[in-house]
């Protein structure tokens, strides 16, 4: 009886480690690839945040569909598109903005660690009740 508590003890203890080391490899900072490979962003800390830019398109281009004018001459490469990720109460999943160039639209985003090589990154209207996105892939 001794021997199964203790056996029972080691292997709780040996899946907390495993636990704790995969949530302490989890981290959503770094380089990712949009699924259909067009576009490339950076994830890195902006203050207690988590921000991500462009930092390589296929095919590079301005702007044009920033709702100010003024700004779409500009071009997407370096642009901001993931702001002020804060934790949630769920693991590995930040809320903040996502700025989507193809209609020029800033929508409410969460950002979800899947895995460690998987992020999902989501677009919401209606207070987070309809949204859409993708899974990126880390970039080696």
């Amino acid at each position: 009886m001794l021997k199964s508590m203790i056996a029972a003890a080691a292997l709780a203890a040996g899946f907390v480690t495993a636990s704790s080391t995969l949530s302490l490899a989890a981290d959503a900072k770094g380089d990712w690839v949009r699924p259909n490979g067009a576009s490339k962003i950076r994830i890195s800390s902006c203050g207690a945040a988590l921000c991500g830019k462009l930092i390589w398109l296929k095919t590079p281009r301005n702007d044009t569909n920033n709702p100010d004018a003024s700004l779409r001459e500009q071009p997407l490469l370096g642009a901001r598109i993931v702001k002020s990720m804060k934790p949630t109460a769920k693991s590995n999943q930040w809320k903040g903005k996502v700025y989507n160039a193809e209609d020029g639209k800033t929508y409410t985003g969460f950002i979800e660690l899947t895995s460690v090589d998987k992020l999902k990154l989501e677009g919401c209207v209606m207070g987070g009740l309809i949204c859409k996105g993708e899974t990126w892939t880390r970039a080696n």
